[in-house]
């Protein structure tokens, strides 16, 4: 499967498109070749738009051949969230019910991406309005994590069908949101590459809201590098900033710090081995690694087991924009709304009150170090069959969050990359913490630690065939 030009990384996609050695019809061609072979059992997409993605294809390469470029992306296949408002694809946001037509007018991010001409092969799943970490959905159905061939476990969510669209060889560059972990979970648990960026610092104007002040678009990738490729080819326009990912840095020029407590808890059977001995890897290739503990690490997460804002602000929006969705919803996604109802106003302007002096004093302690390396998920990917008993599911969705909650309550960029596989052979995710707005300098940071450990594809090597 790997042979397929979809798994090249994106420089080369971009080099060879514009030499004329490859073109975007054959890009789009092995995405639909590779959705045929595993698409029905991986499961990634609600919406395939395979043969639109073909003709959007061809017209870049007439567009290449007479001497034009539209942008870095052009050509490439790449999958879109279905939280994403795309033109000429419909929105459900996870949800029974299509969106109205509003939702299909695309925000900044997505006409920036498609300006660029690229080849977008459909919409992927997401669990419903974007409320949970694991992946799954009672309406659609939830995506396959590639990585067990005989058991149905949970891909990560909510981006749930991001991750699964890389590795099943149908994109190439994947667009999720992250406002709990759901760019970095997904990633961590299918074994790609995925970016948290600044809240902020990207428009989420036309993305249907889950917590307006915690809301981030994100990348996912199958390299660190394509990232940060992607990142370059997308931030300027939609930053307004004139800031690129630096040359990657020496290791030996790096302070990581690593926390002693928290994230290491209750981790799954190989997790922690793994992130251990990558952080390891690293000391010995030049890298200072010294222990330092984030503030307010217990107040945030104490805070997220209440709900945190996100719960009251996904209830405002349903019931003043789509209140006839409430009687619908995923019966996991309904609990969490209805216990919005009991926040008073003052709870509510005490917990924003709460995240903005988080961000503060995380803001000064990031300063002492240029990143701090913590596992991404504690768990490994639970079968679906094992959320079924009652109060399974808030539990392993709890903890499936834990670790990537901290950076959205603490207002910092965020990174994951694959290191190893668990004792259950699934993957394990290196995350990487950096301060807010160091966005590019995570990138070229997390660029150096890939140059020294391996590509995911090198690390994990090719997922059980279907």
């Amino acid at each position: 499967m790997q042979d397929s030009p979809i798994f090249l990384p994106l420089r080369e996609q971009r080099e060879r498109l514009r030499a004329g050695t490859l073109t975007a019809t054959a890009l789009a061609e092995a995405a639909i070749a590779a959705y045929q072979q595993r698409g029905q059992h991986d499961h990634a997409y609600l919406t395939w738009n395979g043969e639109q993605a073909l003709a959007m294809a061809k017209a870049a390469d007439a567009v290449l051949a007479q001497g034009g470029d539209a942008g870095a992306l052009m050509g490439m296949a790449v999958s879109i969230k279905d939280i994403y408002a795309v033109t000429g694809l419909p929105t459900y946001a996870g949800s029974s019910q299509r969106l109205p037509k509003r939702w299909e007018r695309p925000g900044p991010v997505v006409s920036t991406l498609l300006k660029q001409l690229p080849s977008v092969m459909g919409k992927t799943h997401t669990v419903e309005f974007a409320f949970g970490g694991l992946g799954t959905n009672a309406h659609w159905g939830s995506p396959r994590n590639p990585w067990d061939r005989n058991q149905h476990r949970t891909p990560g969510g909510s981006s749930s069908g991001a991750g699964v669209s890389l590795v099943s060889g149908t994109a190439s560059l994947a667009f999720g949101t992250d406002t709990a972990g759901s760019v970095r979970i997904p990633a961590s648990m299918t074994g790609v590459a995925g970016l948290k960026t600044t809240a902020g610092r990207w428009s989420t104007e036309q993305i249907v809201p889950l917590s307006s002040t915690l809301d981030t678009p994100g990348l996912l990738a199958r390299r660190v590098d394509d990232i940060a490729f992607a990142f370059d080819a997308l931030d300027s326009s939609l930053s307004g900033r004139d800031e690129h990912v630096p040359a990657t840095p020496s290791l030996a020029d790096l302070t990581f710090g690593v926390p002693e407590t928290f994230f290491w808890d209750d981790c799954s059977p190989g997790i922690a081995e793994t992130v251990c001995s990558a952080i390891k890897q690293l000391e010995a290739a030049g890298a200072r690694i010294v222990t330092l503990e984030l503030p307010g690490i217990d107040e945030a997460y104490e805070l997220f087991k209440l709900g945190g804002v996100a719960a009251a602000e996904l209830a405002a929006f349903l019931k003043t924009e789509l209140p006839e969705m409430i009687d619908c919803l995923d019966p996991n996604v309904a609990a969490r709304v209805k216990a919005a109802d009991d926040m008073p106003a003052w709870d509510y302007v005490r917990r924003r009150t709460i995240l903005d002096s988080l961000y503060q004093s995380a803001a000064a302690r990031m300063a002492d170090v240029d990143a701090v390396l913590t596992p991404t998920v504690a768990i490994t990917p639970p079968t679906i069959e094992s959320l079924e008993p009652a109060g399974a599911y808030p539990k392993a969705n709890m903890h499936a969050l834990r670790n990537t909650v901290i950076a959205n309550f603490l207002g910092l960029c965020a990174l994951t990359l694959p290191v190893g596989k668990d004792n259950a052979g699934m993957p394990v995710g290196l995350q990487v913490l950096a301060g807010p707005w160091q966005d590019a300098k995570l990138l070229a940071m997390g660029q150096a630690i890939e140059n020294e450990l391996g590509t995911g594809l090198e690390i994990l090597g090719q997922p059980p065939a279907v």
